[in-house]
C-alpha cells in the first residue's frame, strides 16, 4: 500500500472521529430513549459506530452525516429492541411535557410505548428532539408527506389512548 493512500485513510479516520465526537451525546440521548438503560443505550452506540466506520466511506456527501448517523442508530435501536423484545420506557419524555402532574407525565410515556413504529420514532423526533418534518423525513428515508402523516395518526392514536384511560374525563 502506497504512503498516500495511507495517509488518506488515516484522514478519514480522523474525520470520522471528529463527526462522531460532534454527535456523541445526541446519538446517546435518542439510544437511551429507545432502551431506557445506559448500558443497552452504550451497545446500541458502540454497534451504530461501528455499523457508520464500515460505511463513511460511501458517504458521497459528509454534510449529511447527522441525518445519516442518526438513521443508522435508530435502525440499530431498532434491531436491538426486537432481538431482546425490550419493553420501552421513555423517562426522559417527562423533559418535553411541561405543567403536568407525574401522573399524567407517566400516562403519556406509556401511551408512547404503546405506539407501534413509525409512529413512535416520529412522535419522539418530533416532539421530544424538535426536528423538523423534512429532518425526520431525511432521517426515516420516507417522503415528508408520510412523516406528517404518521405524526396526524400518531397524535390521534395518543389522543384516544389517553381519553380512554382518563374515561373520556
Amino acid at each position: 500500500m502506497s504512503f498516500y493512500k495511507k495517509q488518506k485513510k488515516s484522514t478519514n479516520e480522523k474525520l470520522f472521529e471528529e463527526l462522531i465526537y460532534q454527535e456523541k451525546h445526541k446519538l446517546y440521548r435518542i439510544a437511551y430513549l429507545y432502551v431506557k438503560n445506559e448500558n443497552d443505550a452504550l451497545e446500541i452506540i458502540q454497534e451504530t459506530i461501528y455499523k457508520a466506520f464500515i460505511s463513511f466511506q460511501d458517504i458521497k456527501n459528509k454534510e449529511f452525516f447527522s441525518t445519516w448517523i442518526v438513521r443508522v442508530l435508530i435502525n440499530t435501536a431498532l434491531d436491538y429492541m426486537k432481538k431482546r423484545k425490550k419493553i420501552v420506557l421513555l423517562d426522559q419524555i417527562e423533559e418535553g411535557i411541561s405543567g403536568h402532574k407525574t401522573e399524567e407525565k407517566i400516562d403519556v410515556i406509556n401511551a408512547v410505548e404503546r405506539l407501534e413504529e413509525p409512529y413512535r420514532t416520529t412522535i419522539i423526533l418530533r416532539y421530544y428532539k424538535d426536528l423538523k418534518v423534512k429532518d425526520i423525513a431525511e432521517i426515516l428515508d420516507c417522503p415528508e408527506g408520510t412523516v406528517k402523516t404518521y405524526l396526524h395518526r400518531a397524535t390521534l392514536k395518543l389522543k384516544l389512548d389517553l381519553r380512554e384511560g382518563y374515561g373520556n374525563e
